[in-house]
């Protein structure tokens, strides 16, 4: 079950907003009131956070951990849709509009969440219209994402679909390392290929593959060292 917390472990109450890119231009005074309308969250691997379906009444932001949104396809398969991460939100289209979620939301990993309730975030889009430009230059980012997923399920084949996911974990996940860019992968193999719309044994398949041809590196099952990026680049293209 999710269990309420009233002050975060990890940073404390103002370095708790101030990691959120959408209230990255408020000042520290700003950045308070925000907080203080705050309701922290926990989910452990593998709970809802949100049902397809349920009433909306939170503006929902991922302190720390990952989460997967998702829908179930007519032939029971999961299409992964987006993966949540630090400072990301979701929930956003009920803000101004009384709406049902249109995706499930499930915890990855241990996830700490911060939730604003409609009413109150209503008020502080009034209040900073700063808030509301990076709230929608976000929204722009995810249909980006939701073209380019369409793309790669219709018009590219399987190895671009895998090099493409693999540069946008690395964009996202990825840190330096002597050999290039490792990633904590977000998903497993299965995940990654609910995600793109192939089969698991395609995906672990094209990996050994790309790893063969010295392109990556795999280190077990949940990390990955890029080692030549433009490879990867030259067959999404």
């Amino acid at each position: 079950m999710n269990r309420d917390i009233k002050v975060c472990e990890h940073c404390g109450e103002q370095l708790c907003t101030k990691r959120v890119p959408i209230f990255s231009a408020l000042n520290d005074e700003e950045l308070n009131k925000v907080t203080d309308l705050i309701i922290r969250r926990r989910y452990l691997k593998g709970e809802r956070v949100i049902q397809e379906g349920s009433d909306l009444e939170n503006l929902i932001i991922i302190h720390n951990g990952k989460v997967k949104a998702f829908k179930d396809t007519l032939e029971g398969r999961e299409q992964i849709l987006y993966i949540f991460a630090e400072g990301d939100f979701f929930g956003e289209k009920n803000l101004l509009k009384q709406q049902s979620a249109t995706y499930n939301v499930e915890a990855l990993e241990e996830t700490n969440t911060c939730m604003i309730n409609r009413r109150d975030f209503q008020r502080l889009l009034f209040q900073y219209p700063d808030i509301s430009a990076k709230i929608i230059d976000e929204l722009s980012s995810r249909l980006e994402r939701l073209e380019s997923m369409m793309q790669n399920m219709g018009t590219r084949n399987i190895d671009a679909r895998v090099n493409a996911v693999l540069l946008e974990f690395s964009k996202k996940y990825g840190k330096g390392h002597p050999k290039g860019i490792i990633i904590e992968l977000p998903l497993s193999r299965e995940g990654i290929a609910n995600y793109i719309g192939v089969a698991r044994e395609t995906v672990s398949r094209k990996m050994s593959h790309l790893q063969d041809d010295g392109i990556i590196e795999m280190v077990g099952n949940k990390r990955v060292i890029i080692l030549d990026k433009e490879a990867l680049e030259r067959e999404v293209i």
